[in-house]
């Protein structure tokens, strides 16, 4: 299983994702500019955090017009496993591989911390090693990751299974006050109908590895080879 790390103009995550595949997990990884469009030779694309082109206009328009962007959609809807992380999750929102739109936080400030997460799913390829309602605690670092749709859009999201992470207590409470951003139903993380996108807008990569404190991401990208 082969990985390829899209970066953009602006990408500062992508160093991170390819240490924790690469370096941590053994598997072969090569990091993708944004300018290629043959992405023949991977299995999993992963599109890192940052502020790809200055997150001018907001964040995640001008990358989705970059030339690899048409060769994901197209790796996605053969079945090839796509993750967006933090920006990420913007950009497969604006380019349509996911439903819906991040806004600016609720208190229009950003916000870099640490949150509790639940996990709805571990059937989903993402979350086969995590236990269905476990609680685990991720870094998130961004300016605007409020998760909005429109009521129909929300309320598909939530019947069809598309929720696969939600912001909660330390206990699995799923409340406002441990909401960091404002996303609608606590939403950090949803899929595809199909399953084999993802956008969240936690860093899984942050948390891999001991010496940053936590290893609760690693489990994420273990699920892939499951």
């Amino acid at each position: 299983m082969k990985f390829g790390i899209i970066v953009f103009p602006g990408s500062n995550c992508d160093r991170d994702v390819l240490t924790v595949t690469k370096d941590i997990l053994g598997a072969p990884s090569r990091l993708v500019w944004h300018q290629e469009t043959d992405l023949g030779d991977l299995d999993v694309i992963v599109i890192p955090g940052g502020f790809s082109y200055g997150d001018y206009l907001r964040c995640g328009a001008i990358a989705r017009f970059s030339p690899v962007m048409a060769s994901i959609v197209e790796a996605a809807k053969q079945g090839k496993m796509v993750l967006g992380i933090c920006n990420g999750f913007q950009i497969l929102t604006e380019v349509g591989l996911l439903p819906g739109a991040l806004m600016r936080n609720k208190n229009l400030h950003f916000i870099c911390e640490r949150v509790n997460l639940k996990v709805e799913d571990n059937t989903s390829p993402w979350s086969l090693n995590y236990q269905k309602d476990q609680v685990i605690s991720l870094p998130i670092a961004h300016g605007e990751g409020c998760y909005y749709s429109d009521p129909d859009t929300l309320q598909k999201l939530e019947d069809q299974g598309q929720v696969l992470f939600r912001y909660c207590s330390s206990t699995g409470e799923i409340k406002e006050e441990v909401n960091p951003n404002g996303s609608l139903n606590n939403i950090a993380g949803i899929t595809n109908i199909e399953g084999n996108v993802l956008g969240m807008m936690p860093h899984p990569e942050r948390s891999a590895d001991p010496l940053l404190g936590g290893v609760q991401g690693r489990a994420l990208f273990e699920s892939i080879f499951k």
